[in-house]
């Protein structure tokens, strides 16, 4: 390591390089956090989650009994054990709630001050973050399984959104209407993803198999329909022109946007290339997925190798992304695990199921070893052992 920092001090060494190591290993690390409970709120299971991409600080959770809570990652009281507490909620008693299950929740990507929710009650709303009120709503005719806001464009305000009808609605924020419709899916829209690379870029996912690409300047709309054959099969093949053997209902870009990955229940996991939709063919191996909705997964960010993150029934699978070994399962809840989401700044994994509790994942730099008396001693995770070596400790 003291040679690595030399060769970065004296500009022979990519400065990031130490950083994305350090990230790497703590990712490797993750592990159920003993000293920290996030605040039991909820009395139905959690849908969703959201930490606002500004400070990493707040995190946003929805769950399917319409409540939506606030929580405070940062421990204010410097204590060893704390607990996240809520900051504040909408409750069942608050005028604006949802009437049913929020699937998903969003903070406005570029400012805390505002968020979004949608739920089976055919609403997307749009919330006041300091006074806890709406400001816009926009009401459907099908239920609502899920919405994204561009994490990156500065040139439009559109929120693109799914329902149980085939149709992909977006919605404008500046308007507060429907702007257009994009057609093309046969059925119900599970999920749905704006690129973090290109601002006019929109993957949709559908339980009629289909993953489409999108440009919302096109009048014709869709670019790709990704294909898990890449076109090796005959248009007569039911399976042509199909992401998956089943319902497709999670999808998610890499952080740099090169790269998507989609779920589906064939319990399968895929990566496709984002540029020309080509299936890269990377073996994950199984991927269950029971989920009868959209199942909210989610990547890694500025790692040596990324990883992603997948509910896999009560436990959470950590992937690497490009090589699709399976690094661990995440064991921790009692029930099915339907959300989870990083936070890139500490590295630090959060987790909803149906078991009504949230968890915090955290790198571990120790880990107990059982010594010769039965007790239990502090020995330095493998994961994070020092790689590097001077010069001189290699003579």
């Amino acid at each position: 390591m003291l040679g690595f920092l030399s060769a970065r001090q004296t500009g022979l060494e990519d400065p990031l390089r130490l950083r994305r190591a350090a990230s790497t290993r703590r990712v490797l690390g993750l592990e159920l956090n003993k000293d920290r409970d996030v605040e039991r709120i909820h009395g139905g299971g959690i849908n969703t989650l959201d930490i606002e991409p500004v400070e990493g600080r707040y995190m946003l959770s929805g769950g399917s009994d319409g409540v939506i809570v606030l929580y405070d990652l940062e421990n204010s009281s410097r204590q060893p054990y704390y607990t996240c507490k809520a900051v504040c909620s909408v409750d069942r008693y608050h005028p604006d709630v949802h009437k049913y299950s929020v699937e998903t929740v969003q903070w406005y990507p570029h400012d805390t001050g505002m968020f979004t929710s949608s739920s089976f009650d055919k609403t997307l709303k749009v919330w006041d973050t300091n006074t806890l009120q709406t400001a816009d709503v926009f009401n459907f005719e099908e239920t609502v399984y899920s919405h994204h806001m561009s994490p990156v464009s500065t040139k439009h305000c559109l929120v693109a959104v799914g329902t149980r009808g085939p149709k992909v609605q977006l919605c404008d924020l500046k308007s507060g209407s429907c702007s257009h419709i994009l057609q093309g899916h046969r059925q119900e829209i599970l999920a749905v993803s704006w690129s973090p690379r290109y601002d006019y870029i929109l993957a949709t996912a559908s339980a009629d198999s289909r993953v489409k690409l999108w440009d919302v300047r096109r009048a014709s709309g869709c670019l790709i329909t990704l294909d898990q054959h890449n076109g090796e099969k005959s248009q007569a093949v039911e399976s042509a022109n199909t992401a998956h053997n089943g319902k497709v209902n999670g999808l998610c870009f890499t952080s740099d946007g090169l790269h998507l990955l989609t779920v589906g229940t064939d319990n399968r996991m895929r990566l496709w290339n984002s540029f020309n939709g080509e299936n890269t063919l990377v073996n994950y191996g199984k991927v269950c997925n029971n989920s009868k909705k959209g199942l909210k997964f989610t990547v890694s960010c500025g790692c040596s190798s990324e990883f992603v993150f997948v509910p896999y029934g009560s436990t959470v699978a950590v992937y690497t992304v490009y090589s699709g070994e399976q690094i661990t399962m995440l064991k921790g809840h009692y029930k099915s695990v339907d959300c989870c989401v990083f936070q890139s700044h500490f590295q630090e994994l959060y987790s909803g199921s149906r078991d009504c509790n949230i968890l915090a994942w955290v790198p571990s730099l120790y880990e107990p070893v059982p010594d010769d008396d039965e007790t239990t001693k502090s020995q330095l995770n493998p994961a994070f052992e020092d790689a590097w070596s001077s010069s001189d400790e290699e003579g």
